[in-house]
């Protein structure tokens, strides 16, 4: 395990510094350093820790994977970022969680991947880790892709529980008309706009992880191109 001592001190403090200066020190640091700096500050940190973390990831031993891994698993892990990519390509339109964007939002129905769930771009990250945990069971990979899991879902509880203390009721109406888990059943209702721009996004990705080092994925895992 000391071989992977880094990793893990990186995934900490990428992890660790998102919840404090998104909680703990927001406040503080706002008031230092104000609102665009704080912005700034966020940013810089968030930038430079996720670097390391993603040095240290590719420095660390690639051991054997804890499971076997076949067509079903990636198939199944190339359809996880396909819907990944769908919700994190709607997530940007009428979203109230996003910094700078009306209160008021959170007023009106659901629509989009809002209609899946209230935190697509946090899903669609944790979808994204849980599939490359499927087809990398290794224990590196649990470590970065998990820490990118727990960031992603426990750092959307924590957003609720700082939301409903700014907003009050106007934030528990939207949790009341929207789902934190996922709703598979409800991808078809989203609109065609996100799924568009998911699969363009899914395509490129998919069709460049052999630049990255990495075998074929999703389609162009049986189909060469």
């Amino acid at each position: 395990m000391d071989n992977y001592l880094s990793l893990v001190a990186a995934s900490i403090l990428f992890v660790g510094s998102h919840f404090l200066m998104s909680h703990t020190l927001r406040a503080p640091l706002v008031r230092r350093f104000g609102a665009n700096g704080f912005m700034l500050v966020y940013s810089g940190v968030s930038l430079a820790s996720f670097v390391w973390m993603i040095f240290e990831f590719g420095r660390a031993p690639k051991a054997a994977g804890v499971w076997p891994v076949g067509d079903i698993i990636w198939v199944c892990a190339s359809v996880l970022t396909l819907f990944a990519a769908v919700l994190l390509s709607g997530s940007f339109i009428r979203n109230p969680s996003l910094p700078g964007v009306p209160d008021a939002l959170a007023a009106q129905a659901p629509s989009g991947v809002f209609k899946v769930t209230r935190h697509p771009m946090m899903w669609g990250f944790a979808l994204w880790g849980i599939a490359h945990i499927l087809v990398a069971p290794r224990v590196d990979n649990f470590i970065f892709a998990g820490s990118l899991v727990f960031l992603a879902l426990v750092g959307s509880k924590a957003q609720e529980i700082k939301k409903r203390n700014i907003m009050g009721g106007q934030w528990d109406a939207w949790l009341r008309r929207t789902h934190f888990m996922v709703r598979p059943g409800a991808l078809p209702k989203v609109g065609v706009g996100p799924w568009i721009a998911g699969t363009l996004i899914w395509a490129a990705a998919t069709w460049a992880h052999p630049y990255w080092g990495v075998a074929g994925a999703g389609v162009f895992r049986w189909v060469g191109v």
